[in-house]
């Protein structure tokens, strides 16, 4: 571990060119550059406020505040679109990479550093923004806007995990990527994001529980919305299986380096 993250920093330089060059190719040859980071996700918040609390008066129950279904709708959107981020460019992290890897000597935990970082970097802009907005409409909830963060942190881990197992999988297999595209899009709406979680029958409320983005996501959206501290019991068993998910990612990893180094 110690000669790892040595390594880690001593590539430093190499890891934060990259994650800078991949977040300005996002943005090439466009008039209002990283400008588009900032106009795209506040134009989401702006579209949600604007028709769920003013044009159909959209109530969540429970929440008496005229901004309370918008901010579950963009507490669940936004750290869902963190998670779709950082496993998508997970699944194709060695596919994308092929060119540094059969080229370049570097240590190869700076690919998933840097996928981490980069996704981190679009979150903040956007999760920045939304807090603003909270702030602005006095719906800010308080200290227990620090739980987030270590929600955050399980987050990252379990998409990093899942991440870097598809892409493994995706170098041998290439239907993968598709795969769990489609996977995916059903994932998200088996997720209370734009329903609120109470609506469902008792049997499914239940099967939320197998659910580790239901569970994340509720976290938010309790902290969010309610003012609430994250119920820290429910995230454990969601930190576990991040835990063993990234150790089977490096498992398999090792295991097939040379076989996928041929397959690229």
């Amino acid at each position: 571990m110690k000669g790892t993250l040595g390594a880690l920093w001593h590539y430093r330089s190499f890891i934060l060119g990259s994650v800078k060059r991949e977040f300005q190719a996002k943005y090439l040859n466009s008039l209002l550059g990283a400008t588009w980071s900032v106009i795209q996700p506040l134009a989401m918040i702006l579209v949600y406020t604007v028709i769920f609390s003013q044009i159909m008066r959209a109530k969540l129950p429970g929440v008496e505040s005229v901004f309370g279904y918008s901010i579950y709708l963009c507490a669940g959107i936004i750290t869902w679109g963190y998670f779709a981020d950082m496993v998508g460019r997970g699944q194709n992290i060695f596919i994308e990479n092929a060119n540094l890897l059969k080229k370049l000597s570097f240590p190869r935990f700076c690919l998933p550093l840097t996928l981490i970082l980069s996704s981190v970097l679009n979150f903040a802009i956007i999760f920045g923004l939304f807090t603003a907005f909270l702030l602005l409409t006095d719906s800010f909830p308080g200290w227990a806007f620090l739980g987030i963060f270590p929600v955050l942190a399980i987050q990252a881990l379990f998409a990093l995990g899942l991440g870097m197992v598809l892409g493994v999988l995706n170098v041998f297999f290439r239907d993968v990527g598709q795969l769990f595209g489609v996977v995916l899009q059903f994932w998200f709406w088996m997720t209370p994001i734009i329903y609120p979680l109470d609506i469902l029958p008792a049997a499914a409320q239940h099967l939320m529980k197998y659910n580790p983005m239901a569970i994340l996501i509720g976290a938010y959206q309790r902290v969010l919305v309610h003012g609430l501290w994250p119920d820290w019991s429910s995230l454990w068993p969601v930190l576990l299986l991040s835990i063993l998910l990234c150790l089977l990612a490096l498992r398999l990893f090792r295991k097939r380096y040379a076989e996928l180094m041929d397959e690229l």
